[in-house]
């Protein structure tokens, strides 16, 4: 079992971990260092044992607030896969009716016939305007 010697609040200390997991004990420590860091700046020096635990607590809270939000998250997410679910299962809309306006056919051979008319008219104006 690796020891690695960790570095919080200014202080060395000696601890045991897993092999492969020292780079994991590193990050943890530099997170309860940069805790004690804050407090040491805030308050000034203190005893070893009241520096961890309250950098302890500091990060505790953080890891509270952040599980907090994380369930907020996943409630909004839980949400969000049934609304969807329910309109993936929800049956495809009926077809929209469209109508279109059709003339009819009478009114078309109406319209013919006036044009023809008026045609005729207009030749013979026109030939009466010539003679």
């Amino acid at each position: 079992m690796p020891e690695v010697i960790i570095q919080i609040g200014g202080r060395d200390f000696e601890v045991s971990c897993q092999d492969g997991e020292e780079p994991y004990l590193q990050s943890a420590a530099k997170m309860l260092d940069d805790e004690a860091q804050v407090l040491s700046e805030q308050i000034g020096r203190m005893p070893e044992s009241r520096m961890l635990l309250m950098a302890g607590l500091l990060l505790a809270d953080k890891t509270a607030s952040v599980e907090d939000r994380i369930k907020e998250v996943e409630a909004q997410l839980a949400q969000r896969d049934a609304e969807l679910e329910r309109l993936r299962s929800a049956p495809a809309p009926a077809p929209e009716r469209v109508e279109v306006p059709v003339v009819p056919a009478a009114v078309t051979d109406t319209l013919a016939e006036l044009a023809a008319r008026a045609e005729a008219l207009a030749d013979s104006v026109e030939e009466k305007g010539q003679g």
